[in-house]
């Protein structure tokens, strides 16, 4: 009689969570970089004040920021995966996993700020 193999339990099984917030950031950042083009395009910016005009508007600021918001999401489930797949020892992977979480809030509160004011 054959035993069925034990199972070994390797990640926090977050699959298809994963699988859609990077297909759902990924169809949010193409649709802004369209759009961002599209405006460059039409606009044609010649100066620092012809480009930043473009970003003036409330409405640009809230789409620049769900896209970088999207992108820091993005990034973190591409870097979590990445981190739970190669690095094995767990102290060095949480503490490169804090670094990341800690990098992306800050870079996201950077540009905040440097969109609003």
């Amino acid at each position: 009689m054959v035993r069925p193999a034990k199972r070994a339990v390797t990640g926090a099984h977050y699959g298809l969570r994963d699988w859609l917030a990077q297909r759902v950031t990924a169809v949010l950042m193409g649709l802004y970089t369209g759009w961002l083009v599209m405006l460059v395009i039409f606009h044609q910016p010649t100066d620092y004040e012809a480009f930043r005009s473009l970003f003036a508007g409330q409405w640009m600021k809230i789409a620049s920021f769900v896209f970088f918001a999207s992108l820091c999401w993005h990034a973190w489930v591409g870097v979590r995966n990445i981190l739970m797949d190669y690095v094995h020892p767990i102290a060095i992977r949480l503490t490169l996993q804090i670094a990341c979480i800690v990098a992306l809030f800050t870079y996201l509160v950077w540009f905040v700020v440097i969109l609003w004011s």
